[in-house]
């Protein structure tokens, strides 16, 4: 009979992540290439991008063009496509660093006001979600990388840290996902109270904690260690047990609770 990092056994487990946890190596998380659509290079080969994604279909398009269509119609002199790329070379030509911006970032860019910044967040934001709805299963969570797999697509390109933690019942299903705080994670601003009011509310079984690192690089900090300490202790004495503490990163993740004997 296998267990799960989180205490799961038997089918209600999945033996490869269990036997790579066992082994000493958490599985291998999803590519950013499964959580993201391609980047690719701004380039547009036509004025009239409407008209291409009817003949070719979404997938015959490049990223420009279909940036193009966002954008609707020109304005002060530039065409959509003009625009397309006024944005491409502010973002030099990635999506993950348009995908940081907000709307009043978006809004400084020439030709791009507050209706088009608008629907570029809003398209960002459904491939964000999409990315994160899979199978009705995944809402089971057994180990960090599926944790990895909820989280990661939203959090992994935010500029600043966002800790979230996710409500779990009996069978580790997850119940809600809460956002608790942004900006830099400080066990001296990070209440127990405010982390454990949802999960008593709601009669959680257990919780996990999850934030990111905007750097790029999940490796726990000392406060982070620090945080899930506390929380840990906190949680023994309200008998809602803390099973991990995720840090994404941008195409991994750590789980402090690998690192750490708490």
């Amino acid at each position: 009979m296998t267990t799960s990092p989180y205490g799961l056994s038997g089918a209600d487990s999945l033996p490869a992540t269990a036997a790579a946890l066992a082994a000493g190596s958490a599985p291998a998380p999803p590519s950013a290439a499964a959580t993201l659509p391609a980047t690719g290079t701004f380039s547009c080969d036509s004025e009239r991008p409407r008209e291409r994604l009817r003949a070719l279909g979404p997938g015959g398009l490049t990223v420009s063009e279909l940036l193009a269509i966002l954008v609707g119609s020109g304005s002060s002199g530039r065409s959509a496509v003009d625009i397309a790329h006024a944005v491409s070379r502010n973002v030099a030509g990635t999506l993950q660093r348009l995908a940081r911006l907000d709307v009043s970032a978006l809004e400084q860019m020439p030709g791009v006001g507050w209706a088009t910044a608008a629907r570029i967040v809003a398209a960002l934001e459904l491939g964000r979600r999409a990315a994160t709805q899979t199978q009705p299963d995944a809402d089971r969570i057994r180990g960090p990388a599926d944790v990895f797999r909820r989280m990661g697509p939203r959090l992994h390109d935010l500029p600043q840290e966002e800790f979230h933690t996710l409500l779990l019942n009996a069978r580790h299903r997850v119940m809600r996902e809460v956002f608790v705080t942004r900006g830099i994670l400080d066990a001296s601003l990070i209440h127990p109270r405010e982390v454990f009011r949802p999960a008593v509310g709601e009669g959680a079984a257990a919780l996990i904690l999850v934030h990111n690192h905007p750097s790029g690089d999940p490796t726990p900090s000392e406060e982070d260690r620090a945080v899930t300490r506390q929380l840990v202790d906190a949680g023994r004495v309200l008998g809602i047990p803390v099973l991990d503490h995720v840090v994404v990163g941008r195409g991994s993740y750590r789980s402090v609770m690998e690192q750490e004997s708490l």
